[in-house]
C-alpha cells in the first residue's frame, strides 16, 4: 500500500478528517518519532530517513533541499501544510517530477486575525497593561486609536486581502502594493494602490504579506526602515526573512518606528537570546498565524485532498506550485503499469511457448528418419528471447527510476 507521512506538529496527535480520508483512499499513515522533525532542526540525512519510506509527506517545516529530493527516489508528492514553501526546493521537486503543493483557502483568514491581534497588542498596550495589573500596579497609560489609521499592506493576496477587509471594518484607511490585483476587489473596498515607496511614508502600519523569495528576502532593512513613517508600527505574520531583524533594531531603539509585531522571525525556532527581545516596544508570537484549530483542519483536509487526488491521476487546480507538471503527471506505479502493459510479454511470450512446444511435440512425434526442425524452433526461440529481453530491459529502468519495492 502506498504511504504517507504527516509532519506537522498540530497534525500528528490528533486524528483528524484528513486521516480516515487517506485510509480510504488506501494510504497507510505515518509520522515521525520526533514530533518536532519538521521544525527544520534534522540533519539532511536524517530527514532523508524519515522521509525513505513514503510515497508522499504533508509537510511542515522541515527542509526539503536538493539533495535531500534526490536521496528519496520513491517520494511522488511534496504537499505542504500552509502556503509558504520557501523550504522546498521546488526547482529539485520539479527535476524529478514531484509536484509540491499548497492549502492555499485553508488559513488566510487565521493570518488576517493574528495580524490585527498585533496590531491591537500594540496600539492598546495590552502585554505592558497585562504586565503591570500583574504586578500590582494601577497605571493607566494612554494608548493610541486604531480607528482613523493608515494601514498599508504588502502583498494583497488572499492572506491580504483577508487583512484588508478587516482594516476597513474597523475605520482604517486602506493602502496596498500588489503587481497583480484583484481590481474588482480593490474597488469593491476602497482600497488604494500605491507604490513601495508610497506605501512606506504614508502607513501608522505596515503589514507584511508577500512570499518570501530572491526579491524579497531581507527586503525591509535599514534603508526601507528609514523610508517608514515617524511613529509607524511594522507587522509581520509572512516570513522571518524578509526583515533584517538588526536593522530593525536600530530603527525601534531609535524611536523611528514605536513598536513591531512578529510573529515570524531570520532564525526559527527563534531563541532567548534574540536582542529585539530586550525591547518592550515590540509583541511577539512562535509563528502561528495561520494555526488556529480551524485553519490547521482545514489545513489538513487540503493537504490530503491534494495528495489524494495525484495518487488518482487527478490535477488539484490552484494548488500546485509547479504547475508545469501537469500534462506529464501520472502516480509512478500507474505509470508502471501502464509501462507493462505497453509490453507485450503477458501474451506474447505464451504464443512463442507454444510455437517452440509445438516444434517440440512434432520432433517427438517424427517417424524415426524424420528430421529435427532447427530453423523454425530457432527462429521462435530467438523472436522469444528478443522480445523478453526488451521488456524486461523496459521494466527494469521503470523500476529502477521509481524505486522498486515501494514497501
Amino acid at each position: 500500500m502506498p504511504a504517507v507521512m504527516i509532519t506537522p506538529e498540530a497534525l500528528i496527535a490528533v486524528r483528524g478528517p484528513w486521516i480516515p480520508m487517506l485510509e480510504e483512499a488506501g494510504f497507510t499513515i505515518q509520522h515521525p518519532d520526533d514530533t518536532t522533525f519538521t521544525r527544520g532542526l534534522c540533519s539532511p540525512a536524517e530527514t532523508i530517513r524519515v522521509l525513505s519510506n513514503v510515497d508522499a509527506v504533508i509537510a511542515g517545516g522541515e527542509y526539503l533541499t536538493p539533495e535531500v529530493i534526490a536521496a528519496l527516489p520513491r517520494l511522488q508528492v511534496i504537499a505542504r501544510s500552509g502556503v509558504g514553501y520557501d523550504r522546498v526546493n521546488v526547482s529539485a521537486a520539479t527535476k524529478h517530477g514531484i509536484p509540491v503543493t499548497i492549502t492555499p483557502t485553508a488559513n488566510h483568514e487565521s493570518v488576517a486575525e493574528t495580524a490585527f491581534a498585533l496590531v491591537f497588542a500594540i496600539a492598546k498596550g495590552i502585554v505592558t497593561n497585562d504586565a503591570c495589573v500583574r504586578s500590582g500596579q494601577w497605571a493607566k497609560n494612554q494608548t493610541q486609536p486604531i480607528r482613523g489609521k493608515i494601514l498599508g499592506i504588502f502583498g494583497l493576496g488572499r492572506i491580504g486581502r483577508s487583512t484588508a477587509i478587516r482594516g476597513r471594518a474597523m475605520g482604517m484607511t486602506v493602502l496596498a502594493t500588489e503587481t497583480y490585483p484583484d481590481k474588482q476587489f480593490v474597488a469593491q473596498y476602497g482600497i488604494e494602490l500605491v507604490d513601495f515607496d508610497a506605501l512606506l511614508s504614508r502607513s501608522d502600519y505596515v503589514s507584511i504579506h508577500c512570499p518570501l523569495n530572491a526579491e524579497t528576502a531581507g527586503l525591509f532593512n535599514h534603508a526601507v526602515f528609514q523610508k517608514m513613517k515617524p511613529g509607524s508600527v511594522l507587522i509581520n505574520t509572512a516570513r522571518g526573512g524578509m526583515v533584517v531583524e538588526a536593522d530593525l533594531m536600530d530603527a525601534l531603539k531609535s524611536g523611528h518606528l514605536s513598536g513591531a509585531g512578529l510573529d515570524v522571525f531570520e532564525q526559527e525556532p527563534a531563541t532567548s537570546d534574540n536582542p529585539l527581545f530586550q525591547l518592550d516596544n515590540i509583541v511577539v508570537s512562535p509563528h502561528v498565524g495561520g494555526g488556529d484549530k480551524l485553519s490547521q483542519e482545514n489545513m489538513g483536509i487540503e493537504a490530503a485532498d491534494c495528495v489524494i487526488k495525484l495518487s488518482r491521476n487527478q490535477w488539484p487546480a490552484g494548488a500546485v506550485v509547479n504547475d508545469e507538471l501537469r500534462q506529464s503527471w501520472k502516480w509512478k506505479w500507474q505509470r508502471l503499469i501502464e509501462t507493462a502493459l505497453r509490453c507485450d510479454w503477458v501474451t506474447t511470450p505464451t504464443g512463442w511457448a507454444v510455437t517452440v512446444g509445438s516444434k517440440l511435440w512434432n520432433w517427438c512425434m517424427r517417424p524415426a528418419t524424420g528430421p529435427w526442425p532447427w530453423p523454425s524452433t530457432i527462429i521462435a526461440l530467438t523472436r522469444f528471447l528478443m522480445r523478453f529481453r526488451r521488456n524486461w530491459i523496459a521494466c527494469k529502468i521503470a523500476l529502477r527510476d521509481w524505486a522498486w519495492p515501494p514497501w
